[in-house]
């Protein structure tokens, strides 16, 4: 395994690996045994960075979130994990009743939703602290200034160590951070967004209310480029299986020219490096020149194994040079 230091400040600065584990779909889909297993495996193979959220996994068979986090919380207990497991969760998101999602009736970032989720949060992953909490989705009913207070009062307190956001729109990130940082407070430090090789088209409805906060595109490379300290994890980097999988079509997003010619150069690098498909572009978004660290979910110990492999996937220079410069 390698790894790399998330956070900015000597306070905050964390080991991880360059790899994350989601666990979106741990209690509902993947049950708890093979849950187990899988979390077994990756901290056997050095894996330390876990990703789930409070509302994980609320839009299967009528459940209402909650359960990934229960399901680590138990993984947690039984196997006497402590803070060398950095377990990242988020909020905002969860829907404020049945029959609803997060894009019409979510929790949303006050101060009081920011305190009473991140309490239930350490509650079902039974810590009594945050490793690294994310505001998960833009909440424009509140001022920026009330969230940023809010989630700085958890640091200040304890009971949360680093501080994420995710699905904002650049400039919104760039505001909060301001805001703290002009009160003295901590701030964003981790950000997570999906991004994968394939590129995405931002102008179709659907994506996040409309927009492309989501989305890595020209503008977040660009504000990583210019502040080197944040970490970026990338969210749904092999698509569901819609790399390799007939079953799992690529989305609308994806429906452009460069796409045929991005999966042609990939298909060659893939066969030139004796690697799967999916191992190159975790391996690309490892190395890239704005490094990643893409998250991926497993449902078998063997699908986690494909990904943990792409860890020591080496691009050479050329084909990176060639998969950078296609479509």
């Amino acid at each position: 395994m390698r790894y790399r230091t998330i956070g900015t400040t000597p306070e905050t600065r964390r080991e991880v690996s360059v790899l994350s584990l989601g666990a979106m779909l741990f209690g509902t889909l993947t049950d708890e045994k093979t849950s187990f297993a899988i979390l077994d495996r990756y901290v056997e193979a050095g894996g330390t960075f876990v990703d789930t959220s409070n509302n994980y996994a609320y839009w299967i068979n009528g459940t209402r979130g909650g359960e990934s986090e229960n399901v680590l919380g138990r993984w947690r207990r039984s196997r006497g994990v402590g803070d060398e497991i950095v377990v990242a969760t988020k909020l905002g998101a969860s829907p404020l009743a049945e029959g609803t999602g997060y894009l019409d009736n979510a929790e949303g970032l006050s101060a009081e939703v920011v305190r009473t989720a991140a309490e239930q949060s350490r509650e079902r992953l039974g810590t009594a602290k945050l490793d690294l909490l994310y505001a998960h989705i833009e909440d424009t009913a509140v001022p920026l200034e009330e969230t940023v207070e809010a989630l700085a009062g958890l640091v200040a307190e304890g009971t949360v160590g680093l501080l994420g956001v995710s699905n904002h729109s650049v400039w919104k990130v760039e505001r909060a951070r301001n805001i703290a940082a002009a009160a003295g407070l901590p701030g964003y430090e981790v950000l997570q967004y999906h991004h994968t090789y394939l590129r995405q088209r931002t102008d179709l409805p659907g994506q996040l209310s409309g927009g492309s906060q989501g989305v890595v595109g020209w503008d977040m490379l660009s504000y990583l480029r210019a502040e080197p300290d944040l970490a970026m994890v990338a969210y749904s980097p092999l698509l569901a299986g819609g790399y390799v999988r007939t079953d799992k079509p690529l989305s609308p997003a994806h429906d452009h020219p460069g796409t045929p010619a991005r999966l042609a150069v990939l298909g060659e690098v893939a066969k030139e490096a004796g690697a799967t498909v999916n191992q190159v572009v975790l391996s690309w978004l490892i190395g890239g020149e704005v490094p990643m660290i893409p998250l991926v979910g497993a449902s078998s110990v063997a699908q986690l194994d494909e990904s943990l492999a792409a860890v020591e996937l080496e691009l050479t220079p050329e084909q990176r040079t060639r998969l950078d410069a296609t479509g």
